[in-house]
């Protein structure tokens, strides 16, 4: 374990990451709470004014967050959620009356049927690509359904937006991605692969693709953290921990939804985008949520990692380090690094590696308060 002296326990999340309190964009909807957002988010929200903005899986957590954010701070003309749960549709509409539903659009349709998506992507300008399946175990014990929806699905968004000439298109990623010991890590490298690659076939169109990749979303579905608070709600005798050493990077929906729109604004085609942000062992995470609850180590399932890695070694050849994220480059020959070398991006060291068991950045107890208090 490397939380030597060099490492830092934090208090609170990184701050680049962090909202501010603002008030809401000129023109947006005031209706419902008033939410915080950071200075350099309220100005890359600018971009999306009088544009369209289609979210893929957008029914989900993540693509609830960012429409939420795109209805308050954005005058976007139309934000549209494209997925395949009518139930979840109906019930994100039902959350979202208050914001105003005239600029929202529903599309039932999965990125499976390519026949759909190129429909559903005519005159957009935006595509956030968020679907994907994300459960290890389900993903080893149905490979078929996940290469359908993570690697078919991610080459159906791609042609639709090179078919209707979308500007911009993000995909959502993970860590998991980076040197794979699982089928859905393997699979969104190689969606990963597919939308950087993209970059190479957009011809006049001016299409361009970039790749986020960050790591565990608070509170979010799946996530230990509302498990653990499941079990201690319910009395458990004990919290399930898989391996005492395991380390995992985190972050908050908030901060993911900040960190994909900024990314958005920064990108020229071809990059991998990565948050800094701070690890926790899991057995610490399990202690700061019930300090006087044993754990009981339970053993890693298949698939999983002791510690995830965000950039590898291989990789730091290409990457570069903003205050608040790093960012790996592509190989393509309208690249132009001075872009972000005049925004004072800097080469990391040849080996670095990012990874949640040698990072710098520790969440402490009150730094997980602090996140979970931000995820509410």
């Amino acid at each position: 374990m490397a939380q030597t002296a060099k490492t830092t326990a934090r208090t609170r999340p990184s701050v680049a990451l962090l909202p501010r309190a603002t008030p809401p964009a000129p023109g947006a909807s005031k209706g419902g709470r008033v939410q915080s957002m950071s200075e350099h988010m309220r100005v890359a929200m600018r971009q999306f004014d009088d544009k369209s903005v289609l979210i893929t899986g957008g029914t989900g957590s993540f693509g609830r967050k960012l429409v939420d954010a795109l209805l308050r701070f954005s005058t976007a003309r139309r934000v549209i959620v494209f997925s395949r749960d009518e139930y979840k549709q109906y019930e994100m509409q039902q959350q979202l009356a208050t914001l105003g539903l005239d600029r929202m659009r529903f599309f039932i349709g999965d990125v499976r049927d390519a026949d759909r998506l190129q429909l559903a992507t005519r005159e957009v300008d935006f595509i956030v690509h968020a679907a994907a399946l994300k459960q290890v175990p389900a993903a080893e014990y149905n490979p078929f359904e996940c290469i359908k929806t993570n690697v078919s699905g991610a080459e159906n968004v791609v042609r639709a937006a090179l078919h209707n000439n979308v500007p911009k298109v993000i995909a959502l990623s993970t860590d998991k991605a980076a040197n794979p010991i699982n089928l859905y890590g393997a699979s969104k490298l190689a969606s990963d692969k597919i939308f950087i690659a993209a970059n190479n076939l957009t011809g006049k169109s001016g299409s361009r693709f970039a790749v986020v990749r960050y790591g565990n979303v608070v509170g979010s579905r799946g996530s230990v953290i509302p498990f653990f608070r499941k079990l201690i709600d319910e009395k458990a005798e004990f919290l399930p921990v898989t391996d005492k050493r395991m380390t995992r990077f985190w972050i908050t929906l908030s901060q993911g939804v900040n960190f994909v729109v900024t990314s958005l604004a920064l990108m020229q085609g071809g990059e991998i985008f990565v948050p800094k942000i701070p690890s926790m062992k899991i057995s610490d995470l399990a202690k700061a949520m019930a300090p006087n609850l044993p754990i009981k180590i339970v053993g890693i399932r298949s698939g999983e990692k002791l510690h995830e890695v965000m950039i590898t070694e291989d990789d730091s050849r290409q990457t570069l380090s903003l205050d608040d994220r790093y960012i790996v480059e592509p190989t393509f020959a309208f690249w132009r690094r001075e872009t972000y070398a005049a925004t004072g991006a800097t080469p990391v060291a040849d080996g670095f590696r990012f990874a949640s068991d040698t990072n710098e950045d520790w969440l402490d107890a009150e730094g997980l308060k602090a996140l979970i208090a931000d995820a509410n």
